[in-house]
């Protein structure tokens, strides 16, 4: 059963030495997401599970001790996924920023598995994975990675679309109230359209989430550099 859970933004800027000096700008982010994971910490799951954006099709599986790297981004800093041996496949962008949020946060209350959700998995599916993550253990917590629009200012990666704002505000509204209708009734063709890499790993931790009985906290919302970014914790 779900016991609680923590959204965060998966930019690889959120890790200092990529943002260079650029970082202060998100400092506030990076607090609101060691205050997220705390409440992750303080629910003693048996089990967590990180939740993130992965190319492809379907869900892509990291064990714990699943390596990641920013070296693509200009910064030789890796992660690893809790501990363990070091996995065959490399972690993506999303988990890798994760893993170093759990890092930072010197996480180790419980096993970790990671899992790569792929951006066009339709609602049905993803909510049928959070079914399946929550009934894994007696005490299952989810940290879930993922993006609002890109699409928010004219130098935002997708440009301005004028539905951007109002679909970041749904999604920011339905993280606030741990509202799992209003997550699984987000537009998977317009999240797509407007770069919302967060909509299938939110709808993921709607289906997780469901019966669950869970309280919603917004800890941050803004859109840097034209991309929505959220911060919240059920619990």
């Amino acid at each position: 059963m779900l016991v609680a859970a923590a959204v965060c933004p998966c930019p690889p800027l959120l890790v200092p030495q990529v943002a260079s000096g650029a970082a202060p700008e998100l400092d506030a982010a990076r607090t609101a997401c060691a205050d997220a994971v705390g409440v992750l910490a303080a629910s003693r799951p048996d089990r967590l599970y990180v939740i993130g954006p992965a190319d492809g099709p379907g869900r892509w599986d990291f064990p714990e001790g699943s390596t990641g790297s920013f070296a693509g981004f200009g910064v030789d800093v890796s992660v690893r996924l809790g501990s363990g041996p070091a996995g065959d496949r490399p972690l993506p962008a999303a988990l890798s920023v994760a893993a170093w949020l759990l890092d930072r946060e010197r996480w180790g209350a419980a096993p970790i598995a990671g899992l790569g959700i792929g951006e066009r998995q339709d609602a049905a599916a993803c909510a049928a994975e959070g079914r399946e993550l929550a009934a894994s253990a007696a005490r299952v917590a989810l940290l879930v990675m993922g993006d609002g629009s890109a699409c928010r200012t004219l130098k935002a990666p997708g440009y301005l679309d004028e539905r951007a704002a109002p679909f970041d505000a749904a999604a920011g509204r339905a993280l606030a109230a741990a509202d799992t209708e209003a997550l699984l009734a987000l537009d998977e063709g317009l999240a797509h359209e407007l770069k919302a890499a967060g909509r299938a790993p939110w709808q993921v931790l709607a289906g997780a989430a469901e019966g669950a009985g869970l309280d919603g906290r917004l800890l941050y919302e803004d859109a840097p550099y034209g991309v929505g970014y959220f911060v919240a914790a059920w619990s």
